[in-house]
């Protein structure tokens, strides 16, 4: 008894692994048998003891084998996964899998961390091969052994798919073409070998039954496949992340594969200059890409006629070229991750319904990009430094008619320029249709131009602002001439006690009245009058201002005549400019008749501001009053009257 319970602790768990596949055989000979024959291979004292039953424990995962020192990771009735793989238990593994024949339920099985010989290795392989086993994985094989030429026998396989990967060959020296022929020529639909270091691989010897090749991150170049035509039934072929660098050659590749619709060439070398060089891509290929390689624009021109997607992010490309190529079945497009500037149109791609210009330099979109494009769907062009501009107004404003096409917005849509509006949302910029509008801008601009020079025009008009612009002229006029003077020129002394300012038609009363009163008689006063001291050959306003610069008063006769002069309303001004230039008191209004307010123009508003602001002398209509209104005007006008102008009033004696 006790030899019995030796014999089953030992052999308990490696009779699991067989029971598993064979535990719903009702016949209890083929189960003796299968136990009679793990005995053979591993001799113990004492009897066999048939199983009925299989324990749960069994089929655990992460159970260790300490016979066999493998590490069973999952164990069902059709998936079997293993590690460790090592010289030491290979042999128990093909023993093992050399018992799941046809009828076995077992269908997938994976290998991970292989350590083993060449031989080993395709023992393995070819023991699978002629097993239940349909897909088969593994993963991280490191060949120990040299690499020498063995004859695999393809025959009698249910296997449909293999994927290997991390598979490393340790062997410097060996002839490439006993590896890559047993991958060739395998007669199953999908192959997988990646992250391998792969440098090539070999054409299959007769027509391949392969509908999907995976090669991804390997080192295979532009030599691959070339003139190869036993791959007719391959429909999927992935290439990313090899080395390859001519796109022209990749395109001659597939030209023979009549059946090939999908070809990834993403994270490559690829370039293509567009020398001269005629693409020939196999006429089926309606799915391609070509992301995140070296292509420019040129690319364009070495596209498959029926491509239906076509993946060309990451990329150089800054346009879409017109005209270049025609692709009619073209549905989606990624141009993500260029350097495009502006959206791309629809002329050449007259189907097409998915576009993405993510990541690109567009600051402003084309605002008509939804009329030439009536069959897109959705567009993705978020992401971009967006110039918040008018131009953009527009794209904005077709987004809202769009329906939902715009892809991530609003989001995805923000301000980059300028920098005062860096991180708004699209959605929240706003500008008026005055800004934007070029011609209504203009024209508005245009209309405040002109009420502005109208308002201008009637206020100069109404203050008399012209009538001003030329006293001022003239006045700048005679001060100039009046520098460029010889020293010693008269024009600078003082030689009139008063000048006086009168209406023509007041003429009498200054004549009979004013000057007899003031230049006769005790304290006599030398007046300036327009017809008496105005120089020959000067203008009259040369001589006002003459006059009023060589008087030490300037005496108005203020009537209702006297608004009406034009003369008097200069020699007012330029006496009320010397008054305010010299900071003197040299006015003297005489009133000689009351002025209705109503009857003073509006450019006279300087002798309103002096009739409201200083005395004035009114002529009085009693004579009794004359006395004193004669003698106040003398005392006006003597005020601190220097002593070397009694020579004057002698004279005028």
């Amino acid at each position: 008894v006790t030899q019995n319970m030796g014999f089953l602790r030992n052999f308990f768990l490696y009779k699991c692994l067989f029971a598993l596949t064979f535990w719903n055989q009702v016949s209890l000979y083929l189960e003796d048998e299968l136990l009679t024959s793990v005995s053979n291979d591993f001799p113990e004292d004492g009897s066999n003891q048939k199983n009925e039953s299989l324990p749960l424990p069994c089929t655990n995962s992460h159970q260790s084998k300490p016979n066999f020192d493998w590490v069973v990771i999952t164990n069902t009735t059709e998936s079997l996964s293993l590690s460790e793989i090592t010289n030491d238990n290979v042999k128990n593994l093909v023993a093992l899998l050399s018992n799941f024949r046809q009828g076995s339920r077992l269908q997938n099985l994976t290998l991970t961390n292989v350590s083993v010989d060449w031989n080993a290795l395709m023992e393995v392989f070819q023991t699978v091969w002629h097993s239940s086993i349909e897909y088969f994985n593994i993963d991280n094989v490191t060949q120990l052994s040299e690499v020498v030429r063995y004859d695999f026998n393809y025959s009698g396989t249910f296997m449909k798919a293999l994927t290997a990967n991390k598979i490393l060959i340790t062997d410097l020296y060996f002839t490439q073409d006993d590896i890559y022929r047993i991958f060739a020529d395998m007669n199953i639909a999908d192959l997988t070998v990646s992250d391998s270091e792969m440098i090539h691989m070999l054409c299959p010897s007769s027509q391949s039954p392969f509908r999907y090749l995976n090669f991804l991150k390997n080192d295979l170049t532009d030599f691959l496949f070339q003139n190869c035509e036993n791959l007719l039934q391959l429909e999927t072929l992935i290439l990313q992340k090899n080395k390859f660098e001519s796109l022209p050659k990749v395109s001659f590749m597939t030209s023979h594969m009549k059946s090939l619709k999908y070809l990834d060439m993403s994270n490559n070398l690829l370039r293509h200059d567009g020398a001269e060089v005629q693409c020939r891509w196999a006429e089926s290929l309606t799915e391609l890409d070509l992301s995140s390689n070296q292509l420019a624009d040129a690319v364009f021109e070495c596209l498959p006629a029926n491509i239906k997607k076509l993946g060309l992010q990451n990329n150089q490309i800054s346009n879409v070229p017109k005209g270049v190529v025609e692709l009619k079945s073209l549905e989606e497009l990624n141009l993500a991750s260029n350097r495009l500037a502006d959206l791309p149109g629809c002329s050449d791609f007259t189907s097409l319904q998915f576009l993405n210009v993510e990541m690109n330099l567009i600051l402003t979109p084309s605002a008509d990009f939804f009329q030439s494009c009536p069959r897109v769907r959705e567009l993705q062009a978020g992401y971009n430094p967006f110039k918040c501009s008018c131009e953009l107004q527009d794209f904005i404003r077709v987004e809202r008619q769009s329906g939902g096409r715009l892809f991530g917005w609003p989001a995805a849509y923000v301000c980059e320029y300028p920098e005062g509006l860096r991180g708004t949302e699209l959605k929240d910029f706003h500008l008026s249709q005055l800004a934007c509008n070029t011609t209504l801008l203009l024209v508005t601009a245009l209309l405040l131009t002109l009420l502005l020079v109208a308002v201008v025009a009637f206020l100069c008009i109404y203050l008399d602002v012209p009538w001003y612009v030329r006293m001022t002229w003239q006045w700048t006029q005679t001060k100039r001439r009046a520098w460029h003077n010889p020293p010693g020129d008269e024009g600078t002394v003082l030689q009139f006690h008063a000048f006086i300012s009168y209406s023509e038609r007041d003429s009498l009363w200054v004549k009979n009245e004013l000057m007899p009163n003031l230049e006769k008689g005790e304290g006599c006063v030398q007046l300036c009058q327009h017809e008496r001291d105005f120089i020959p050959g000067k203008s009259i306003v040369e001589n006002i201002i003459n006059c009023i610069e060589k008087s030490y008063k300037s005496i108005f006769v203020l009537s209702p005549n006297f608004v009406q002069s034009e003369w008097c309303h200069y020699e007012l001004y330029f006496a009320h400019h010397k008054l305010f230039s010299e900071n003197s008191n040299s006015l003297i209004l005489i009133l000689l008749e009351p002025i209705p307010p109503y009857i003073i123009p509006a450019r006279y508003h300087k002798l309103k501001a002096l009739m409201a602001k200083r005395t004035y002398l009114e002529w009085p209509k009693e004579r009794s009053k004359r006395a004193l209104f004669w003698a106040n005007l003398r005392a006006a006008i003597s005020i601190n009257l220097p002593t070397v102008d009694e020579n004057l009033c002698r004279e005028t004696d």
